[in-house]
């Protein structure tokens, strides 16, 4: 998520080989070597700032049709941090089917050219420069998150709350649907551990049904919580309340 928001948890991949931990999302895993292609990293740079200094940071998505991505609304915004559609506000690259930063002969770096934010909650699709033809888009759940339903969340989250940098390796792990409201719905986390959550740069992430692979279903992007680590509830954005809204984006 954007320098200064709490992010989302990390998520696990269901059946998806892991290996020990790395320190990026608190308490998750290193996501196995190309898994969850469709996860996404951005890199924003010369973000402003109301003195007039600028910064940079970063935050995660999902590709979920070969010219767009899903993310947090809260991650394009002006200079007063009110979220914002159209061009985009400050140079932003979008890397896609890369697991590991080093990879950089392994997936995709393109621009950001355009944001458009939704209006029922905290999400924004963005279009990128060109598109992405050799990674299957994550699809979107028409149903609603169901109370204890186990989701997977894979983010690019930092080590912790005050860390400056994402992660250098896709982060996964897995949480647990709490509470379904009307446009969000919180999780906590299940596994490698109770407190397995988001840290800055994973807002945007998405929390997802793992069905195996080609057949996972997005159900909410990361939205914002407590400082990690914690194992208290965590604040997602639903897309099946936005599904109309997002294609109509995307068509």
């Amino acid at each position: 998520m954007i320098a200064g928001v709490v992010a989302a948890a990390a998520a696990v991949g269901v059946g998806v080989a892991m290996s020990v931990p790395a320190g990026a999302v608190a308490n998750a895993r290193d996501a196995a070597d190309g898994a969850f292609p469709f996860a996404v990293k951005f890199l924003m740079t010369d973000i402003p700032k109301p003195d007039g200094s600028k910064y940079d940071s970063a935050c995660s998505g999902a590709l979920i049709d070969p010219q767009w991505v899903i993310t947090a609304g809260h991650c394009f915004h002006d200079v007063d941090r009110k979220p914002v559609s159209g061009p985009t506000p400050y140079p932003t690259t979008a890397i896609v089917g890369r697991t590991e930063d080093a990879d950089e002969d392994e997936g995709h770096e393109v621009e950001v050219v355009e944001v458009r934010q939704s209006p029922v909650n905290d999400v924004a699709v963005v279009r990128l420069a060109e598109p992405i033809d050799d990674v299957r888009p994550l699809a979107l759940r028409s149903t609603p998150p169901r109370p204890g339903e186990t989701l997977v969340l894979a983010g690019w989250g930092q080590e912790s709350a005050d860390a400056t940098e994402p992660a250098t390796h896709l982060q996964v792990g897995k949480v647990q649907v709490h509470d379904v409201q009307d446009a969000i719905t919180t999780v906590t986390g299940s596994w490698p551990s109770p407190d397995t959550s988001a840290c800055p740069t994973d807002s945007g992430a998405p929390y997802f049904e793992n069905r195996g692979p080609g057949a996972d279903a997005l159900v909410s992007v990361e939205s914002g919580g407590p400082d990690c680590p914690h194992a208290q509830p965590e604040i997602t954005s639903r897309v099946d309340v936005i599904a109309d809204w997002i294609q109509e984006q995307i068509d």
